[in-house]
């Protein structure tokens, strides 16, 4: 590998933790020890800190602290409030809505209760990945008792019309949760204000830990018990508590909704001159998700004629991270769903990168991308049949 430095710029798959985070977690592994459900000193020394946390996650979703509930990630708090509405609603009606492009969190939860007896509606998106409130609206019928609709795409990065949709969930009186994993920190958030039942949040994507997360439960919302045991959490999810992690979410939520436009004005700069940079570099290539309603930090192109994981690998030597539109990684060959559920092809779908820049990224970052991506995508098309007869048969344009 003949580079020296490591360019990160996968920030959508999780970040780094700040130092002032790990600074406040550190004395709860080793001094404030104390189990929170214990009643000495060190015991409630954890219990105020949790209690701490909980008021600082509350204030940054505008919600109460008592609707704040600690889980160990984003996903447990998908399968809890979707598991939880349905079992806890299920003599009122079996039908819930998503959509084709959510987290698998989400999807492979709705396909575990299809199995259960419940009827779960997959909406489509329209080329950007949006959801039309006039889709959802026709969707709902009187067995409906859940939507669950993503805040922001992790692949895509398209912002859904999250108030509008959860008015027409309103209307109807249908629980609506949103996944807002991504969209922390990117996106101000008022659960009162637009209306939202559950939201679920993951500390590892804005700068905290890994292994904690949050779900807001909106008070009267019935909901089942995902885990049971002890009282914690006032009782509704048992298992004593991750103090240190806890403590970590609560101040990384503080700092990265501190100034959110301001953070969005610098991420957003760089990621569009990125953009801007590889569409006029690179030819046969087209943004995924959204032109305007997408997380600052997000881009996501496909570029015909090449395969993802070959562009991972050549970029990685460049000590380039990076992410791609096909889950070969992970062992399936298939091409990522959300993509094809705007209807982009299976191939070119194939040929999808995604580069999420975030705080550790700099305009150097940026320029030395530019100078690098250009030389691969051209490299691996070099070696492509397909480019080849393409090329030769007067070019063909995405």
């Amino acid at each position: 590998m003949g580079h020296q430095r490591i360019i990160y710029m996968d920030h959508s798959a999780t970040t780094y933790a700040k130092k002032e985070v790990v600074d406040v977690m550190i004395p709860y592994f080793t001094q404030h020890f104390g189990n929170p459900s214990s009643i000495y000193g060190i015991a409630r020394e954890s219990k105020t800190a949790i209690d701490t946390a909980r008021a600082q996650v509350a204030k940054a979703l505008g919600a109460d602290p008592d609707e704040i509930y600690f889980t160990s990630c984003g996903s447990e708090s998908d399968n809890w409030a979707i598991k939880g509405v349905a079992y806890a609603n299920r003599k009122r009606g079996n039908h819930i809505i998503t959509t084709a492009i959510e987290h698998h969190a989400v999807l492979h939860t709705c396909q575990f209760l299809e199995k259960e007896g419940f009827a779960v509606t997959y909406l489509l998106v329209d080329r950007y990945g949006r959801v039309d409130p006039l889709d959802l609206e026709k969707a709902i019928t009187d067995k409906t008792i859940l939507i669950s609709i993503m805040y922001a795409n992790n692949e895509i990065g398209t912002i859904e019309p999250i108030r509008e949709l959860a008015e027409v969930a309103k209307k109807h009186k249908v629980y609506f949760h949103t996944d807002a994993v991504q969209a922390i920190g990117n996106v101000p958030i008022d659960v009162k204000a637009q209306n939202i039942d559950m939201l679920s949040l993951s500390a590892h994507k804005f700068y905290g830990p890994k292994g904690v997360g949050a779900l807001y439960i909106k008070k009267g919302v019935r909901i089942e018990n995902l885990i049971h045991g002890g009282g914690q959490e006032r009782k509704r999810r048992a298992g004593t508590e991750n103090i240190a992690g806890i403590v970590g979410c609560g101040k990384a939520i503080e700092l990265a909704t501190a100034d959110i436009e301001g953070h969005n004005v610098r991420i957003r700069a760089m990621r569009d001159r990125l953009l801007k940079g590889v569409l006029e570099k690179i030819p046969n290539a087209r943004l995924n998700g959204h032109p305007t309603e997408r997380l600052p930090g997000n881009f996501n192109v496909s570029f015909e004629f090449i395969e993802g994981e070959s562009m991972l690998l050549w970029l990685d030597d460049e000590g380039i991270c990076a992410s791609t539109g096909s889950a070969c990684t992970s062992g399936s060959l298939e091409p990522s769903h959300v993509l094809l559920a705007t209807g982009l092809p299976v191939e070119i779908s194939h040929g999808s990168l995604r580069l999420t820049l975030g705080d550790a990224n700099t305009e150097e970052d940026v320029d030395f991308v530019l100078e690098v991506l250009p030389k691969v995508v051209s490299r691996l098309r070099d070696m492509s049949p397909l480019y080849q007869k393409a090329t030769k048969d007067g070019g063909c344009n995405v």
